[in-house]
């Protein structure tokens, strides 16, 4: 694992806790600065960090508190933000 990675791990992990403790500012800022980090190095975003943020405000998304996640029949997950975007995976 690089440096690069590594970092995105730990902010990855803080934006977590900031999140948690309802700092959705800070945890924003985090967000941020690993996606600049991952385009720097040209390294991707782990699939965790991927799923549990949101593309156009940069929030940390937590289930019941910014975001609401829906499963539907074609066998994908619904997860939508508090600003209004929507994105959707299988399972």
């Amino acid at each position: 694992m690089n440096i690069a990675a590594e970092r995105i791990d730990r902010l990855h992990g803080l934006a977590r806790e900031a999140a948690s403790d309802r700092d959705h500012e800070r945890a924003r800022e985090y967000v941020r600065l690993a996606r600049r980090v991952a385009e720097r190095n040209r390294c991707g975003l782990p699939k965790a960090f991927r799923r549990f943020t949101c593309d156009d405000c940069d929030a940390y998304l937590l289930p019941g508190v910014n975001a609401r996640v829906r499963t539907r029949a074609g066998g994908h997950v619904v997860v939508r933000c508090d600003c209004g975007a929507t994105k959707r995976y299988p399972y």
